[in-house]
């Protein structure tokens, strides 16, 4: 059981370089939170964060730009299939809820 729980901790690390320090700093000052066994948070503003997911059968990532108000939770925005040479800019794209449109949002 410790090897299931030590593979995932190690899919979150190897989350969170492929993602890049200085990215998670402009994302959310360096807050990260595990959300899920391999999931991870980034908490923004304004109710927002940006949500990574490892999608393990393809080896991808799915990156999504989560409003939460109280217990209640809407995706704004949905880009899956990333790969992990993307996931940086990807992810920054997420955090920007201001002004620039994101994943399934975007197409409506």
């Amino acid at each position: 059981m410790n090897t299931t729980t030590d593979y995932q901790l190690e899919i979150c690390h190897t989350m969170e370089q492929q993602i890049g320090r200085t990215n998670i700093l402009a994302i959310s000052g360096g807050r990260v939170q595990r959300i899920a066994s391999t999931t991870l948070s980034f908490p923004v503003s304004s109710g927002y964060s940006v949500e990574v997911e490892y999608v393990e059968g393809r080896d991808l990532y799915s990156v999504r730009r989560v409003f939460s108000r109280g217990l209640k939770q809407w995706i704004k925005g949905e880009v899956t299939h990333v790969y992990a040479e993307d996931l940086g800019e990807t992810a920054y794209l997420a955090s920007c809820f201001v002004n620039v449109d994101f994943g399934s949002e975007a197409a409506r």
